[in-house]
């Protein structure tokens, strides 16, 4: 959800409860803005928390001109030892703690190792920050398929600590193959996980209304400006709604499916069709004035849009974990 109407979207999406007490709300409202100006992006999203069992994750992305382009991805833990203290072992690039000008903090741009990230760039970044006031940010790596693939093979919450080790305790002989390294046992640390859940679980459940974002000829996607908001009949209609990352389907349909499609606006894969059927659910809230959509498959992803206007999002706030569970429940 956009940093820049933080309090409205999570009073919107409450009823999924987003687990963000006054004191995180009303820092992430201040530390937001000043990330959004110190690394000249276009606009920031609350991207939403990831419950370990001793501390929490707190993600932002910054977006660019294009966005359809790789996001910058910040990320914060909610208590410390997460930093560059004792508690960070690997001393990283993701273990330099960022601070913004305003609050007495050092410029992102003057930490070791790290430069601005330039105007109508968008990387992949994640802050992490050792107090609770939703203030420091530390950067994360960008995600790959390696370490998605990896991550798939994990199961269990979060620790809450970067640092934290894996240790795959079982893995077959594809696997040990594919992932071991010079005789090295298969390890893989919280925070490279925590990149690739992210990725996963924008890819899976990361939606936008159709016809909010437009796609130029030229190939990038930028927010479609003559978007007034859904019907109240096309937003319970998941064929409303589409995926925000490559599609998969659209490009498996014929000339003649693709005939009524507007290139412009239809370049994404829609909701009806997702796998399995029935993973999402789809409700009217606060009087029948605002359309929720909730995910099955990854439990705390709750997406609001308010028909015919301007507003919509979504937030993710759970345990990290993929309810394997679903083709069963339905």
């Amino acid at each position: 959800m956009d940093a820049s109407a933080l309090h409205t979207a999570l009073q919107l999406a409450a009823s999924g409860d987003t687990g963000l007490s006054l004191e995180k709300r009303a820092a992430l409202g201040a530390s937001l803005p000043l990330l959004q100006r110190d690394y000249r992006f276009e606009r920031v999203w609350f991207w939403g928390c990831i419950q370990g069992v001793r501390d929490a994750y707190y993600i932002a992305q910054g977006l660019g001109p294009d966005l359809a382009a790789p996001r910058s991805r910040l990320y914060r833990c909610s208590e410390g030892g997460a930093g560059n203290g004792p508690g960070r072992r690997d001393g990283g690039v993701a273990g330099e703690r960022l601070g913004m000008r305003g609050l007495g903090l050092e410029s992102p741009a003057a930490v070791r190792g790290l430069r601005p990230v330039p105007d109508g760039a968008r990387a992949r970044v994640a802050l992490v920050a050792g107090s609770l006031n939703c203030v420091e940010w530390s950067l994360l790596p960008p995600a790959t398929e390696e370490m998605v693939a990896q991550a798939e093979l994990l199961e269990g919450r979060f620790q809450g600590d970067p640092s934290f080790e894996y240790e795959y305790a079982e893995v077959n002989a594809e696997d040990d193959e594919r992932f071991l390294d010079d005789g090295k046992e298969l390890t893989m640390k919280e925070e490279n996980r925590l990149v690739a859940t992210i990725e996963q679980i924008d890819r899976a459940v990361g939606i936008i209304p159709r016809r909010a974002f437009m796609k130029t000829p030229l190939g990038s996607v930028h927010e479609n400006r003559n978007f007034e908001g859904l019907s109240l009949t096309e937003a319970k209609k998941l064929s409303s709604y589409f995926h925000f990352t490559e599609p998969v389907n659209l490009k498996n349909k014929t000339l003649l499916e693709k005939a009524d499609l507007d290139p412009s606006t239809d370049f994404l894969d829609s909701l009806e069709h997702d796998v399995p059927q029935g993973s999402w659910t789809v409700q009217l809230e606060k009087g029948s004035t605002v359309v929720v959509l909730r995910s099955l498959l990854w439990l705390g992803l709750t997406f609001y849009h308010v028909p015919v206007t301007k507003q919509y999002g979504y937030i993710y706030c759970g345990t990290g974990e993929k309810n394997l569970d679903l083709p069963f429940m339905l």
